[in-house]
């Protein structure tokens, strides 16, 4: 059958959008009313400070990540929230994005959640006898600067309270989602599934057809993806500051209303992927620790949105409005101080911890491969009732001591997987892409040996690390044959030698032969053919290992 060309997708999935739409329109006969609606809170019923945002995030992405000449492949490292000795990394990261597709989906949840919020809060003063422009307070054009500033204290909040090395926008989508639940809860679930709405759209006109088979493949648990504690600070962030206009203004929605909206958003966003990080590049969800927390979140979220001033405590002169505010900034408190001692780390004072094993420098970089290394954000601290201690990574690791870095870039499971992985390093004024390469051999019942590489591109090669030799299982003439991988020689990817051994006395070692040729080696005849490794012996014929095949 004859692939279906894109632009016919495309065709499609615009006309059937456009006539979805004038159904929608005959049927409800809005008569202006829209309009009217949206005119009421935004000059000229746009959202201004919405699109400002969205510009600003986008310029951010296009200039200093270089996205406008390297689009799948931005600038990342530099603009992560490492330490507070980093300055740039905790003013950026709140702004900054991995990739295409971490910075469409903020974007479609800003689009969307943004202008919610900002139509709660209104370009124009909503308080009975009160006048646009009369005031500075009541100034449409200050009103649209004060939400894209607090929009931007949003964002360099996340980066200096969001715990680890985070990025990306999406925590400031989660406040400006619980900005908007406080006020309109109904309003905020219609525009979630109107934001799911837009990213399957995204998806089907970015790939309008795939097909998938099955094979291996490598990747972490989606929930180990989830920035959670950034994101409920976010989000806790939002509705306190949602509750205060709330309360200033004396206007507020049904309490049941917030704690159905606050529940079902918790819910689709992932806030109950409660995760530690457990031993050997493991991790450990608390799903049903995360599940309680969801109706804990739904009740402080609807106690802020829809406490009255009446007392709660007498003696002391406490409202009911006032606990539940005071609740909810310490939760936000709470949540923010788990991040405080580890971005006070200053992990490149002891050194690197790899003095002995062979880098690559890229800038103020260098890259290191190292195996079974304690990791040094993780380790830092003990933290009760979970083992972390003995996390250990393996892979490449990337060292910069005056930008406060340690960090495993590319895991050991990831380039078996891959074979070859870069690593975007640079700055504001520079940009150096460090190439990681992995080549091996599996034996036939035994473990797989192989070679790493590093390379600064464009520079020659430099090795970087060897695993054990891997014997094979199958024996011929009592003889036993391993896979031996050859140290230095990094401009030389196949550097593997086979040795021949009987009764634990080598018989004879030499290089793994080129493809269709052959060598002797102890008593044997060994031979490659393609991707496999046979031995022979009168007639006795053996495969002892393969090439590893990457993806």
């Amino acid at each position: 059958m004859a692939a279906v060309p894109p632009v016919v997708w495309y065709l499609a999935i615009a006309v059937t959008a456009l006539v979805s739409s004038g159904v929608l329109y005959a049927l409800a006969r809005p008569g202006g009313r829209w309009g009217r609606h949206l005119r009421s809170r935004f000059v000229l019923g746009v959202p201004w400070g919405t699109l400002v945002v969205v510009a600003l995030v986008l310029l951010f992405y296009l200039v200093p990540q270089d996205g406008l000449t390297h689009w799948f492949q931005p600038l990342v490292i530099p603009y992560r929230a490492w330490s507070y000795f980093y300055p740039l990394g905790i003013l950026s990261a709140g702004f900054a994005h991995s990739g295409p597709g971490h910075l469409v989906g903020n974007l479609l949840g800003t689009f969307t959640f943004g202008v919610l919020a900002e139509y709660a809060w209104s370009h124009f003063p909503t308080a009975r006898g009160s006048q646009s422009f009369r005031s500075l307070r009541e100034d449409p054009r200050a009103r649209i600067a004060a939400f894209v500033a607090v929009t931007l204290f949003a964002g360099v909040f996340m980066g200096a309270f969001s715990l680890g090395p985070v990025i990306g926008f999406s925590g400031v989508v989660f406040a400006y989602a619980g900005f908007a639940i406080v006020r309109y809860p109904v309003g905020t679930i219609g525009i979630l599934l109107a934001g799911d709405l837009l990213g399957l759209v995204y998806r089907a006109l970015r790939s309008p057809t795939s097909t998938a088979t099955p094979g291996p493949s490598f990747s972490s648990p989606y929930w180990a993806e989830i920035a959670i504690q950034g994101h409920a600070i976010g989000f806790f962030l939002g509705v306190l500051l949602g509750a205060l206009v709330v309360a200033r203004r004396r206007e507020g929605s049904s309490p049941a209303l917030v704690w159905v909206a606050a529940l079902l958003f918790a819910v689709d966003r992932g806030l109950w992927a409660v995760y530690t990080y457990g031993e050997g590049g493991s991790f450990v969800l608390y799903r049903a620790g995360g599940v309680a927390l969801l109706f804990l979140i739904a009740a402080l979220v609807a106690s802020g949105a829809g406490a009255t001033a009446r007392d709660l405590i007498t003696s002391i002169d406490l409202s009911r409005r006032e606990a539940a505010l005071g609740l909810l900034l310490s939760v936000l408190v709470a949540l923010s101080a788990v991040a405080v001692p580890y971005n006070l780390l200053a992990i490149a004072d002891g050194g690197s911890g790899f003095e002995d094993e062979s880098g690559v420098e890229a800038g103020d970089y260098t890259v290191y491969y190292a195996e079974d290394v304690p990791d040094r954000f993780v380790t830092a601290f003990d933290v009760p009732g979970v083992q972390t201690s003995n996390v250990t990574v393996s892979g490449a690791i990337v060292v910069s001591e005056q930008r406060n870095i340690w960090w495993e870039t590319v895991s050991e499971r990831r380039l078996a997987f891959d074979g070859t992985q870069r690593i975007v390093l640079g700055g504001p004024t520079y940009r150096r892409t460090v190439v990681v390469n992995r080549t091996g051999w599996s034996a036939v019942g035994g473990p797989t040996t192989y070679r790493v590489r590093l390379r600064v591109a464009g520079e020659p090669w430099q090795f970087a690390h060897r695993s054990d030799p891997a014997r094979a299982g199958p024996t011929v003439a009592g003889r036993n044959v391993s896979i031996d991988p050859l140290p230095g020689r990094a401009d030389d990817p196949n550097a593997f030698a086979v040795n021949v051994t009987w009764g634990g006395e080598r018989l004879g070692r030499a290089p793994v032969p080129a493809n269709g040729t052959h060598v002797e080696v102890g008593g044997l005849r060994v031979i490659r053919e393609d991707r496999g490794l046979y031995v022979s012996r009168n007639g006795t014929r053996v495969q002892v290992a393969r090439k590893e095949n990457y993806n």
